[in-house]
Order: structure tokens, then sequence, then C-alpha cells
């Protein structure tokens, strides 16, 4: 593995506080350009793809292709093997991935039109894939990039290096946030329920339009964890998400059909008691009031029926009144004492609604 990639999780570990170090397995593999657009094509090579999606113009695009062409050295790509699916995840090189698949398909994805290679100064200007000569079709197939592939040993049943790895090499331009990455490096039936769950009429009402960033899907993720997991939580919460994130990737420990009557029936409670204003102080969205507010109403209802719902609405104007559960939201909300002390004070608030 890079060197600046190990000392980047390194620095990652005592930043954050992670409770273990990582061993990781990696090697090097040359694939030839057509065995990449191949294996792009049938999914044995997964290119996440988040909202920003493609983003290089025709320009850069050409010059990569002409690069290849030319028989020059161009970087190298990080994937990660799934050991149960066998795929491979494009950790880092997307974009260049993506430019070969669009040109051998002959149609560039940000204009819809023709992929013709332009803005370069060799004698590919304007050539398209189907245009090229026999020999230079010949040495583009054949032309190699060097891919890094990376495992995680230890701790086992465990991603996290990978989301670091993830995090530390996708720095150019804009930085991707949390839930894109764990969208890619935990993607799986999960992850496909938390988006379903996004969709929630109840929740859209109350958090507002879909964040392109999915900050509104990691925050369903973060109520199921606390739910959960809650008197167990460790900061930093990136990591604590991200376990939780990991061991039900596949719904092994909760299932579809549980979660979603667990979101589903708070959200839709939330909704009905308090409506549009929930989980704001001062007009603003604030996660630390609604990860405490949604998991103290979970667990009254877990209880029996809410036969009186005005009272559960007293009973969240007076917590937001409560100085202690003010400071735990307000600064620090995510260490641990701040946590604790908000589920602490919502359960008992909550708990003898009638």
């Amino acid at each position: 593995m890079d060197e600046k990639v190990k000392e980047g999780i390194k620095e990652k570990v005592l930043e954050e506080g992670f409770p273990f170090t990582y061993s990781i397995t990696s090697y090097g593999a040359d694939y030839p350009v057509d065995a990449l657009v191949k294996r792009i094509k049938d999914g044995s090579i997964y290119v996440p793809s988040f909202q920003r999606g493609y983003v290089w113009n025709i320009r850069e695009a050409s010059r990569f292709i002409e690069s290849l062409l030319l028989g020059l050295p161009v970087p190298g790509i990080f994937l990660s093997r799934d050991e149960e699916t066998k795929r491979l995840l494009v950790i880092d090189g997307q974009q260049r991935l993506k430019t070969l698949q669009y040109f051998y398909d002959g149609i560039f994805h940000n204009t819809g039109k023709e992929f013709a290679l332009q803005s370069i100064k060799s004698q590919y200007n304007n050539c398209t894939y189907k245009s090229l000569s026999e020999t230079d079709r010949i040495r583009l197939d054949d032309s190699i990039i060097h891919a890094t592939i990376v495992k995680q040993d230890k701790p086992a049943n465990d991603f996290s290096s990978i989301f670091l790895i993830f995090e530390r090499l996708n720095t150019g331009g804009e930085l991707l946030k949390a839930q894109e990455i764990r969208s890619a490096v935990y993607s799986g039936p999960f992850n496909n329920l938390i988006r379903q769950l996004n969709e929630n009429p109840s929740w859209r009402k109350i958090y507002g339009r879909v964040s392109p960033r999915m900050r509104d899907q990691e925050l369903i993720l973060r109520f199921f964890a606390l739910y959960y997991f809650g008197q167990k939580y460790k900061k930093p919460m990136k990591e604590f998400l991200n376990q939780y994130m990991s061991k039900n990737r596949d719904l092994q420990i909760h299932s579809s059909e549980e979660l979603t009557v667990l979101f589903t029936k708070t959200i839709r409670l939330v909704d009905e008691v308090i409506g549009k204003t929930a989980f704001r102080l001062n007009g603003s969205f604030v996660a630390a009031i609604y990860d405490s507010v949604m998991v103290g109403v979970a667990i009254r209802m877990k209880k029996g029926v809410i036969n009186q719902p005005r009272a559960l609405s007293k009973k969240y104007t007076q917590i937001l009144q409560n100085e202690k559960f003010l400071d735990s939201v307000s600064v620090h909300t995510t260490d641990e004492d701040n946590v604790h002390r908000r589920l602490a004070l919502v359960k008992v608030a909550f708990d003898d609604t009638p």
C-alpha cells in the first residue's frame, strides 16, 4: 500500500481515537484497458455512484485517453475486494474508469453526444474508439493500468480501514461526506433500505428537501444505531455509525421489516404530534435533538400505545426548556457524556406519557 495512505490511516487513528490498529493486505495487479472496461460493464468492478458522479469535462477525458494511446504512464487505481461477492469496489479512480467506459461505448456522459477526442494536439484529435485504426485500437486495448487491491484482515468482519482509505484518497475538489463513503463501502440491503426509508412522507415533511450529500440518510442510520446500541456509544460518532452499518450490512442483525416498522411508526407519530417544527431550535434542524427525541419516542412506543399524544407534545416542549438537555445538544454534541445524557433525559421525560 502507498506509504502516504498508511501514514494517513495512522494519523486518523490517533486523531479520532480508534480502539485498534489495522492489519491490511494489499497487492498489485496490472489490467489491460479492455479487461477493465469489460469488468466495469458486467459489474465485477463496481464504481460507486455519488450525487456528483462523473465530473471530468471533455478536455480532461480526452487527455487521459490520449495519454494511453501515446504510451504515456497514467496514475493507478485503488480497489477493495468484497470477500462475499468477490466484486471489486473502486476506492480511487472513478473518473478514469468511467472515461474508458464512455469512450468504448462511444457516448460522452456529460453531453450525451458522440465521444470524440477534443482539445488535444496529437493525431488523435476528433477520433472516436471506432474511428481509430486497428493498430491504435489494439494499442489502447492492451494498455496497462496498475491497480492496488486492498483487503482488511484485522479486525475481521469490519471495513473501517477501507472507509479511511476512501476518505484519505478522495480529497480532490469537494470532500466526500461520511454517508457518501458508507453507501459505497457498505453497499448492500441495509444501505438500500435506508435509501427507501429516506422517501418516507413524514420524514420528508419534517427534514425538508432531499440532501444531495446524504445527510438525511445518515440521520436515519444514526437513529437505528443509537436506538439499539446507544448505551454502548463511544466516540467518534463516525466510527460508531460505520461499525453498525458494517455489522448490519446484509440485515443480519435487524431485519428490513423490523427497521421499517421502527422508523415509520416513530417518524409518523412525531409528524402527527409535533409536525414540521420537530427537531428544530431557533428554526434550525439540530441532529442531536433529532437523535435523542426519536430514540425516546421509539422506546416509549415499545411499551404500548400512546393514548394522549398532546401529553407527548407537552413533554417535548418541556425537554427543550431543560438546561441540561440544551447543553447536551449545543456543544460537543457527539461526546460520550452528552450523547448518554440527552438520551437518558428524553427517555425519562417520555417514559410516563399516558
